[in-house]
């Protein structure tokens, strides 16, 4: 039941694989990508990056991973999250992954990006997410990417020579943003050792970033050679207990976040982990003053706002959800996670026209929302247009790796809507997509 409070909280994500039982499900939530957003700022501008077109991603899996698959994404599994000790650990492993894409080592990978906006083309981002989640050594994933081979299985899994080189990059952009170095060592020697169990026993991080022994002391003397060159660090701490702290307020049990609530040391995440605990024991009486007390600690922040939203719509108090869903949109307009929440919340009100003018701005915003895709068909179908509600339900079963559900409904969407229109040609972008998953099964 928790995990489906955290389907609420923001979209996830299930991509099947070819193994029965095998997913890749995506934690969508607006505050923790943006604090970890906030943390990975530094780095990626010192490797020349930017940040704006990067997103950080959480996976939902205990085990510790975090990977690449194209310039625009970077995964982190829930459970490396959890593991991290301090702000510079987590640096680091989005250094080492920013690193990888500064050095041009996705180049050996198949992935089409230049479909990447489309919903298919996504789709394949997520199925290669779904195969290095794996963990490089399961063949499930690949398969649905239509590798075979034993060489192609490893083809998510970086060379020595490219873990060496991402060390020596990542390094220096945590040198050169003023991040303490130091937390490289802490992340490799929890897997210290794994080279040496069976690949079963392996966390899925230590299967596609080999680490040696030689690799450790490089890292090691790089490591002193920078020496301790961190600033201040109060923004760093308090985004990585922000992000950690929801993280385990929505995962872990209610009880277990009450006993710890305090632990960072921020007034605000305080209240908001109690928030979330009380609300997860169905008690609106106690959450309610609690998400108010972290609002009024921080009156601007758009986050808190989304979580009194959803607290309240929940609750089923549909009218104070959408006020709070509003202030949020007002403070943060281009988030396509709380706009997509806003127009959730105007249709459990009725408001079907405001509803859909809100999902249509997140879906182009974000198209990887499988919870926006969903409602935004069924305000096209409320609102009587049969046509567009087949094309974003095509759209959803094509970026959920399901082609040929897609291109049943991409067929109905061009039968019902005008030729050459901007929704026909969404459907004829599916329907292409699903006939090429058509040749390449046959």
């Amino acid at each position: 039941m928790h995990l489906i409070r955290i389907i609420l909280m923001g979209a996830v994500l299930s991509l099947m694989l070819a193994q029965p039982g095998r997913a890749l499900t995506l934690l969508r939530d607006p505050d923790i990508e943006y604090s970890l957003k906030q943390l990975a700022a530094p780095v990626l501008r010192a490797a020349g990056l930017g940040s704006a077109g990067i997103d950080i991603l959480v996976v939902d899996d205990g085990r510790l991973n975090a990977f690449v698959v194209d310039r625009n994404h970077i995964f982190l599994n829930s459970g490396l999250i959890q593991k991290m000790k301090t702000p510079e650990m987590l640096q680091y492993v989005l250094a080492h992954e920013a690193a990888h894409i500064a050095n041009g080592h996705l180049t050996r990978r198949v992935i089409n990006l230049r479909n990447a906006k489309t919903a298919a083309g996504i789709g394949a981002i997520l199925a290669a997410a779904a195969a290095v989640a794996a963990g490089g050594g399961e063949a499930a994933g690949y398969a649905a990417l239509g590798a075979q081979t034993t060489a192609q299985r490893l083809f998510f899994a970086h060379t020595r020579a490219e873990e060496n080189a991402a060390d020596q990059s990542g390094l220096r952009f945590l040198a050169n943003a003023g991040i303490d170095t130091s937390g490289a060592l802490e992340v490799l020697d929890i897997f210290r050792g794994q080279e040496l169990l069976s690949s079963s026993r392996q966390d899925p991080y230590a299967r596609t970033h080999p680490l040696s022994a030689d690799r450790y002391r490089v890292v090691n003397r790089l490591v002193q050679s920078y020496g301790d060159r961190g600033g201040d660090d109060t923004a760093a701490r308090y985004w990585f207990a922000r992000a950690k702290g929801k993280l385990s307020a929505f995962t872990r049990n209610p009880k277990w976040t009450l006993n710890r609530a305090g632990e960072s040391g921020f007034a605000d995440i305080k209240a908001m982990r109690e928030a979330i605990a009380w609300h997860r024991r169905s008690n609106l009486q106690r959450a309610l003053p609690l998400i108010n007390n972290a609002i009024s600690l921080r009156p601007d922040d758009p986050y808190y706002q989304e979580l009194k939203g959803q607290i309240l719509l929940e609750s089923r108090q549909f009218q104070a959800a959408t006020a709070a869903y509003a202030r949020a949109s007002n403070l943060a307009p281009r988030n396509a996670l709380i706009l997509g929440a806003y127009g959730r919340a105007l249709m459990a009100q009725g408001q079907t026209g405001k509803a859909l003018q809100f999902l249509e701005n997140a879906r182009a915003r974000d198209g990887r929302d499988a919870r926006v895709l969903r409602d935004l068909a069924a305000a096209h179908a409320q609102s009587g247009n049969r046509g567009m509600a087949s094309v974003v339900t095509a759209e959803r079963y094509a970026m959920l790796g399901r082609l040929k559900d897609a291109g049943l409904h991409a067929k109905r969407a061009s039968d019902l809507l005008p030729r050459g229109s901007t929704g026909w040609r969404r459907a004829q972008d599916v329907l292409l997509a699903a006939k090429q998953a058509e040749k390449k099964r046959k």
